[in-house]
């Protein structure tokens, strides 16, 4: 099978604080073994709300000691 996409932003999210799908931030929170973890927060009051963890498609020969 093809690939079609290889990877989505979200570009609104539901804010449980703002009660609606609001715009949101996309931040890196940790840079992980398995790929870089991403925050995504409400452009209104700055709650979090989702994240997601990009996975590395091939090895960075990266070693964090």
């Amino acid at each position: 099978m093809r690939e079609t996409y290889k990877d989505f932003d979200a570009t609104e999210l539901f804010c449980p604080r703002c009660k609606k799908a609001v715009p949101v931030r996309k931040k890196l929170l940790l840079i992980l073994q398995e790929g870089e973890k991403y925050d995504y927060s409400c452009v209104y009051c700055g709650t979090s709300v989702g994240d997601k963890t990009v996975k590395e498609q091939g090895s960075s020969g990266l070693i964090v000691c």
